[in-house]
């Protein structure tokens, strides 16, 4: 049955308020931005943008969960069960992994600089971060099940977080001045040194 039109609309309208969102609290930062601006660009009344968003706490929430906590990441985890050769969870996490901080590293860096002032940016932050270390135990599950591990599970949880975090990438690419291709590379290599 496809969706009503009022359905479309509303589907529509959110994601123009959610992208509105995101766009200001990239350019402006969260706590600069305003319910009314992020309205105007969304082209939307205030009172719609609390009605469907929530108010400013709600949308960074949305925004995060829509993003970097998505269910995009599922077809990740089914790859990564699916994979039979340990190179192959490895080479699948790490690009993911990166391919996920080159689309939110601006949002993310906003949400960590905020995290420390902000409740909504902390909860924010703590719920992108147990969705990423959801998804890297997924992939230390399987290279037990391989038999390809050295160390436990728990611990090769902890290493793939450490390597593959947003604090790493931003670290590589930001403070290094290393292109998104060179962390990858090297990121697997030290992860095959270091878990397999």
């Amino acid at each position: 049955m496809q969706p009503s039109r009022r359905a479309e609309y509303a589907e529509a309208t959110r994601q123009a308020i959610i992208a509105a969102s995101r766009e200001l609290f990239v350019t402006k930062g969260y706590v600069k931005t305003t319910v009314n601006e992020i309205a105007r660009t969304a082209r939307v009344a205030p009172a719609t943008v609390y009605a469907v968003g929530g108010g400013k706490q709600d949308l960074l929430r949305t925004v995060i969960q829509d993003g970097p906590a998505s269910p995009a990441f599922e077809p990740l985890r089914t790859g990564i069960v699916a994979a039979t050769d340990p190179g192959e969870v490895l080479r699948l996490v790490v690009r993911a992994s990166r391919d996920a901080f080159a689309a939110w590293a601006d949002l993310m860096r906003v949400v960590t600089d905020t995290a420390p002032h902000e409740p909504a940016a902390a909860e924010s932050l703590r719920v992108a971060r147990q969705v990423q270390r959801d998804c890297l135990a997924t992939a230390a599950r399987r290279l037990e099940s391989l038999g390809a591990l050295r160390l436990g599970v728990d611990e090769a949880t902890d290493v793939l977080y450490y390597y593959l975090g947003n604090s790493s990438f931003f670290t590589l690419t930001g403070d290094n001045g290393w292109t998104l291709d060179d962390a990858e590379r090297w990121l697997l290599g030290a992860l095959h040194k270091t878990l397999l």
